[in-house]
């Protein structure tokens, strides 16, 4: 039957959006090489395009697509001039062809692997989050472009970098073990927390939330822990995006940032709220604490709250003392201090930001945090100074709203 070109598009963008991770993972593990496994993959994009319009679009698409794939890889091996070190590719290939017929609709799932691959310390921090945004989320490079305000051929050479690099460099594709394992981890959950971040609080343009960002790091987040479901802090991370997404509708109004504590509370996703709590509950109850479960933990005293002033402020300062022994760093000692600002006032507060001032001193955050610490204090003046520092360092349209519109109402107090 044969099918609408428009028809083999949607079918072949809707594939690939769903299935690319688990495509490359599976060609990738049969191949032996990363590069090679994308190359071949087109190839059978290339060969659907052209063939299902005559001979309509199969019932298991990514099967057709798999097996397409691999007869294309044999072909490469096959005219190789270094025909024998294939050897081993080849038979493994062979293998899998006559395992796994085209209208199957299972494939093997080597995610985590690829996961692991994309993720590996070797690449640059940028580069891990593009080659996972590329490989498993299923972006095209030019979306990832946008999402990072880059020419799309700028991205589309960051990726091929990072392809070489893996190839030369032998990175294996294996999941590792030991100290090596939680260390990789480690560097996954942050590559997707960062994707999250880079949705949710956009670090530059007129777009505050990028909700397609914001959607690709839910759904490696839920991928990890259906692939690592005996590590607590895979739930701790996905609780903890489910939980800040959940407030994402009262975050801005007509284009300026609205800080927590004055949200419309009746904008949040209290269905996303439940299903994080209940997450995280399951996660702490293994009595394996990490840092993404007690982050969790705070944006959910912040969720159980219908008022700002019910906020249980002392827990969340205890949660953040704990948090900095675990994961000692100034971004978690300067969100410690904000805590400590509403639980214990401002002096205590800003007694705690002066040991991080140095090293946060081109941190926007830090500004910001500090201008309404002593905005609150009374300490107008030097509140000021501090949201012009902040407002300097902002390039998010929807921030320099907000911070034009605090120093608005400041210089009106004044009058």
């Amino acid at each position: 039957m044969r099918s609408a070109p428009d028809a083999v598009h949607t079918a072949i963008d809707y594939t690939l959006r769903q299935d690319r991770g688990r495509l490359i993972a599976a060609l990738t593990a049969a191949i032996g090489d990363f590069g090679l496994a994308e190359e071949c993959l087109q190839d059978a994009i290339e060969v659907a395009l052209e063939k299902w319009p005559d001979s309509g679009i199969p019932k298991s698409r990514r099967g057709w697509l798999l097996q397409v794939a691999r007869r294309k890889a044999l072909d490469r091996f096959r005219r190789a001039k270094n025909l024998k070190e294939k050897s081993a590719q080849i038979a493994v290939l062979e293998q899998a062809e006559a395992d796994a017929p085209a209208d199957t609709h299972d494939i093997p799932d080597h995610r985590l692997r690829l996961i692991f691959t994309c993720c590996h310390p070797a690449l640059d921090e940028k580069s891990r989050v593009a080659l996972t945004l590329r490989t498993l989320g299923g972006l095209t490079t030019e979306e990832i472009a946008h999402a990072y305000l880059d020419k799309p051929a700028t991205m589309g050479q960051r990726l091929a970098r990072a392809r070489r690099k893996i190839s030369k460099a032998g990175i294996p594709f294996e999941i590792p073990d030991g100290e090596a394992l939680e260390e990789r981890i480690n560097s996954v959950l942050s590559v997707i927390y960062l994707i999250f971040n880079e949705g949710y609080a956009a670090s530059s343009g007129a777009a505050p939330i990028r909700i397609d960002l914001c959607e690709e790091a839910i759904f490696l987040a839920r991928l990890m822990l259906r692939l690592c479901p005996d590590v607590p802090e895979t739930a701790g991370l996905l609780a903890l995006i489910l939980l800040t997404h959940a407030r994402r509708k009262a975050r801005y109004l007509n284009g300026a940032y609205v800080p927590l504590d004055q949200q419309d509370r009746r904008l949040w996703d209290r269905k996303r709220i439940t299903e994080a709590q209940a997450i995280l509950e399951k996660a702490m109850k293994r009595g394996q604490v990490g840092a993404c479960q007690l982050q969790a933990a705070i944006a959910a005293l912040h969720c159980e709250t219908k008022h700002t002033e019910d906020t249980d402020w002392p827990q969340i300062v205890a949660l953040y003392r704990l948090m900095e022994q675990i994961a000692p760093n100034d971004i978690v000692r300067l969100n410690m201090a904000v805590a400590v600002s509403y639980a214990q006032g401002a002096e205590p507060a800003l007694e705690l930001l002066e040991p991080i001032a140095e090293s946060l001193k081109n941190y926007q955050p830090y500004f910001a945090a500090k201008a309404d610490i002593l905005r609150r204090a009374g300490r107008d003046q030097e509140a000021i100074q501090a949201y012009g520092y902040a407002l300097d360092l902002t390039a998010a349209d929807g921030d320099k709203a907000f911070l034009k519109q605090r120093l608005e109402q400041m210089a009106q107090k004044d009058t």
